[in-house]
């Protein structure tokens, strides 16, 4: 019996590369991989705010933290692709939880060295490992199952994913932050020596995350390694036939506009997503000077809460209304949460910026099942797949440009302008899909 038998399977693989039914437990741990990201980048929020204060940058500069992690997403998720064609979802899967292991022990010389560069390295090679932990885990669930089914089942994956963002903060919250008055207000008493030793300290707490994620990495990677995965990958009877090569598979998604919508939809939707979360924080710190970083966080607590609980209604929606229209509604309200961000005159908008990340919940999955649906001949899936990930290059993008546009004007509310185009295009993009789908009709 070969290693990866030691948990079996049991299925039957369609002509088309999806199943005759879901293995719930293969399932179960590859939605188990979700959260894993999730945590990753819910640690991100929590490292722009330790760092903008210990290194003493801009909004600006703090939002490379997002362009570092992001940036790694879309060098290797072509690459990513290419495992999984020549070999399997499985390996790629393997390599990314093993590459994610690297990037956080490196963490630890960088707490040594202190220096920002060096933590950016180091979150750049958590994101390459992310990379191919997302480019598998998202194009698998929705091929493990039934084809009727891939939309529901990738929702369902992606509902563990704010189990993960809100770890991260918890982590970050507790191990990261610290009671008393706020950072900055504890570095500006200090100066010399006894002030470089006071941020060294703080860096030094950015370690003990990392510490807890390695351990539950190295499990997943184990119960992987010996679990049976099927191939999901479609059946010809030329072998020839299903490998399209590269040139091949671009000439054929540069001419499928739904694809090309949906890459926009996506870029502009974790560039909003990031934004709104990387800026929560700093947003609440703002508005209210009596608060610390630690205080301040639980509004992210709230955000995350918020973006699970709007993944969960919409999942009930979606099994009985059409995914699109309840998109259509999720990002109306987006929109107005947002417009309110930028005009209110008080702590409230800070509720409204968590408002808003209840009605992300959907938007994700939504738009990635949605996106490769319109791949209708499933050589270019693994490809396609990689492309939609490569489009989380919006997450390095669009915090950047929010950040840039707080420090121009000197008002955070009205850099959540950025976001609200955001919202306000991937509400085109869903009245699009429907009104596609009506004309197919």
């Amino acid at each position: 019996m070969s290693f990866d038998r030691l948990i079996p399977l049991r299925v039957q693989q369609l002509p088309n590369g999806y199943l005759n039914k879901t293995p719930l437990f293969q399932y179960l741990l590859l939605s188990i991989c979700f959260p894993m990201w999730g945590m990753a980048a819910g640690l991100n929020d929590i490292l722009i705010t330790q760092f903008k204060t210990i290194f003493t940058l801009s909004d600006f500069a703090s939002a490379f933290v997002q362009s570092a992690f992001y940036g790694g997403y879309f060098l290797l998720a072509i690459p990513a692709s290419r495992v999984i064609r020549h070999w399997s979802y499985k390996l790629s899967i393997l390599i990314g939880l093993s590459i994610y292991i690297i990037g956080c022990t490196m963490f630890f010389p960088a707490s040594r060295m202190a220096t920002y560069s060096v933590f950016l390295c180091a979150l750049f090679c958590i994101a390459v490992g992310l990379s191919f932990l997302e480019t598998s885990c998202n194009t698998y669930s929705t091929m493990i199952g039934s084809q009727e089914r891939a939309t529901l089942r990738l929702n369902i994956s992606q509902t563990f994913t704010p189990v993960g963002f809100l770890s991260g903060v918890l982590l970050g919250r507790y191990l990261i932050f610290t009671e008393g008055d706020p950072l900055h207000k504890q570095m500006d008493a200090l100066s010399g020596e006894a002030k470089r030793q006071f941020a060294e300290q703080m860096l030094q707490r950015t370690l003990q995350p990392y510490q807890f994620i390695i351990i539950v990495l190295i499990v997943l990677l184990v119960i992987v390694a010996i679990t049976q995965f099927p191939r999901c990958k479609p059946k010809t009877d030329n072998e020839q036939d299903s490998q399209a090569s590269m040139c091949e598979t671009l000439r054929y998604l540069a001419k499928n506009r739904l694809f090309k919508f949906g890459i926009l939809a996506q870029f502009l939707y974790v560039g909003m997503q990031t934004a709104v979360w990387s800026f929560t924080i700093r947003l609440a710190l703002q508005l209210d000077p009596h608060l610390n970083e630690r205080m301040a966080s639980d509004y992210m607590i709230y955000a995350f809460i918020g973006f699970f609980l709007g993944k969960f209604i919409a999942n009930l929606l979606m099994a009985k209304l059409n995914p699109n229209k309840v998109l259509i509604g999720y990002s109306i309200l987006g929109v107005a949460s947002l417009l309110y961000v930028v005009l209110g005159n008080d702590f409230s908008v800070v509720w409204a910026a968590i408002f808003t990340s209840t009605l992300f919940g959907p938007c994700w999955a939504t738009i990635y099942a949605r996106s490769l649906d319109a791949i209708k001949d499933k050589r270019y899936t693994e490809t396609g797949g990689a492309i939609i990930v490569m489009s989380i290059i919006g997450g390095a993008v669009i915090p950047v440009l929010q950040g840039l546009l707080s420090d121009h004007t000197g008002s955070m509310q009205t850099a959540f302008m950025v976001s609200l185009i955001c919202f306000a295009v991937v509400l085109i993009y869903f009245t699009y899909l429907q009104k596609v789908n009506l004309q197919d009709k």
